[in-house]
């Protein structure tokens, strides 16, 4: 999956952002780049994240921007990644809820979300052991 990231120039190494908001619209922005998204998608996800709460950070230290629900203007299935030197807060207080690496994807229909769901997963499972 990483030499796919570098191949496609779907990463972005940032020092900060100063807050979720801001690290969830930079992460979209090699998506938008290359016309996988339009820009309304990070905002998409900015509303489920307010609507649902911190659902996309998996452990500490990890997000995964992704939106099904309601996204439109997403014209393929692709992942991005984004490492940030200072950590963002999902939620103030809880450093459970902090993340520095975001792995952003699109995708074009439900069972391409849940395939591409997994397979960020199985990689970040692989990486931590």
């Amino acid at each position: 999956m990483l030499k796919e990231l570098v191949e496609k120039k779907h990463y972005r190494f940032v020092e900060g952002a100063k807050d979720w908001r801001e690290a969830i619209r930079m992460s979209c922005e090699v998506l938008e780049s290359d016309g996988t998204v339009e820009e309304n998608y990070k905002e998409d996800i900015i509303k489920c994240v307010e609507k649902y709460g911190s659902y996309i950070v998996l452990m500490p230290g990890l997000a995964m921007p992704h939106c099904q629900e309601g996204a439109q203007g997403v014209h393929k299935t692709e992942i991005a990644f984004m490492r940030l030197e200072h950590p963002v807060s999902f939620e103030p207080g809880d450093p459970d809820k902090d993340a520095v690496l975001f792995f952003t994807f699109a995708s074009c229909n439900p069972d391409q979300h849940r395939s591409e769901e997994r397979r960020v997963g199985k990689e970040c499972i692989n990486w931590c052991r």
